[in-house]
């Protein structure tokens, strides 16, 4: 733990960490009272509908930004002071974010009937949800453009006001929409929230507008889509594969069990998200960036077991604490209506302790580029969550779902330890003793 701090304190990650531990705050505020507003207004069937829809943006949003914003934040960073480089930089960015996201608005206007089926089945029809969606779709990539602009100028604290600003901005719409159309508001402001954010974005942006005039079709360039294209293809396998195994989950239980019992997973899901915010967020300022710096097994090691005796302890701690007082969280969370949800959390927490375990060490991956590596083992997690899961839920009700949860996360973890296994526990090399 003291490592940590003194690398925080001694490196702009202060300034971030900071930064980003308001912005998590306003997250899991403005997640909580949306949450308790449909628990309350809409119930459980709407909560299994909205999660589904949930997973379909996420998803969606990453493709249609083609997965750059990382590599695009750090190229920027790296270039900012070459004129020649930040502008291909930034022209083969937008370019073709540009011509992804206009493909994916067509796509999910002009199969809106579809994916409503997909998502909320035959028996609901929430066709123009989706089309919403697709209008909304380029003002979101918009968004994540210039987020990434300033983001790499190292602009934080515009980042911050921007994104308080716009999560204030967007539990309001959505407070508003559910209590005056209840399901179908909710829907709506899922879908349109993310996209408003760019009007004050705008302002935020409005004094790097010179950088607007760099972006030339002349200057897309191949050899920066070649720096992106390994960080937007993990991305992109993460951010589609996940959100879609959630969405068959969804619809197995839904089928299987009852649209409640997908409400009530849905309910565990969106608990489990608020907690986990605040040590990834711990893992996306320190272990990465710390990761990439070591270049031995020695430091690689002591880095992960200094993370695991000084964090997990406390998110541990954390954790017992969430359980034994389960039924005030769904009662602050959501309402008496989502009581089953107290008998989800024993799996849940166990299956995020060890996945916040298998992260640590994936992390890995990111930092020394080990793209293929990567790919492979998040596919054998997804489809090991989606059969797990499956499985258990015949056997044990909607708690399988959970159960999954936790079998498929322990399986990754295994994996990723035995791929690391030389890094953590063999013989080190003389010079590294």
């Amino acid at each position: 733990m003291k490592k940590l701090i003194k690398y925080i304190n001694t490196n702009v990650l202060f300034k971030v960490a900071y930064l980003n531990s308001a912005t998590v705050a306003t997250k899991i505020v403005a997640g909580i009272l949306t949450s308790k507003a449909i628990a309350i207004f809409i119930g459980v069937e709407g909560m299994a509908l909205i999660g589904n829809l949930r997973n379909f943006i996420s998803a969606i949003q990453s493709f249609a930004i083609l997965g750059f914003y990382n590599g695009f934040v750090k190229t920027i960073a790296k270039c900012k002071e070459d004129a020649l480089e930040l502008s291909k930089t930034i022209s083969t960015t937008y370019y073709l974010g540009f011509f992804s996201t206009i493909l994916m608005s067509f796509l999910c206007y002009y199969n809106s009937e579809f994916i409503n089926d997909f998502l909320f089945s035959a028996n609901y029809n929430y066709a123009y949800v989706i089309r919403v969606l697709a209008l909304a779709l380029p003002f979101y990539a918009l968004n994540m453009f210039c987020f990434g602009i300033m983001n790499g100028f190292s602009n934080f604290k515009m980042l911050l006001i921007i994104n308080i600003l716009g999560q204030i901005l967007g539990l309001a719409i959505t407070l508003y929409l559910i209590y005056i159309e209840n399901i179908d508001g909710a829907l709506i402001a899922a879908v349109i929230a993310p996209s408003l954010l760019f009007l004050i974005t705008l302002v935020g942006i409005v004094n790097r507008r010179n950088l607007m005039t760099q972006i030339k079709i002349s200057h897309v360039s191949l050899s920066v889509l070649k720096t992106f294209a390994p960080f937007a293809i993990m991305a992109l396998v993460t951010a589609i594969a996940i959100p879609f195994t959630s969405i068959l989950i969804r619809n197995f239980i839904i089928e299987e069990l009852g649209i409640k019992q997908a409400g009530y997973w849905e309910a565990m899901n969106r608990i489990s998200d608020y907690y986990l915010m605040f040590v990834t967020s711990i893992m996306t300022l320190y272990i990465i960036p710390r990761f990439s710096e070591i270049d031995n097994k020695k430091e690689f090691r002591k880095e992960v077991f200094g993370f695991y005796k000084s964090v997990m302890p406390i998110f541990g701690l954390g954790l017992v604490v969430i359980y034994f007082l389960r039924p005030f969280v769904v009662s602050l969370v959501f309402s008496e209506e989502f009581q089953p949800v107290e008998h989800l959390f024993l799996w849940q927490l166990l299956g995020d302790f060890v996945k916040v375990l298998a992260i640590v060490i994936a992390y890995q991956f990111l930092a020394k580029k080990m793209f293929a590596q990567f790919i492979v083992i998040e596919i054998f997690l997804v489809i090991m969550l989606y059969l797990t899961s499956l499985y258990f839920i015949d056997i044990f009700g909607v708690e399988g779902a959970v159960i999954g949860h936790f079998v498929s996360y322990l399986m990754h973890f295994l994996v990723v330890l035995l791929v690391f296994s030389n890094s953590l526990f063999g013989v080190l090399p003389e010079e590294e003793s």
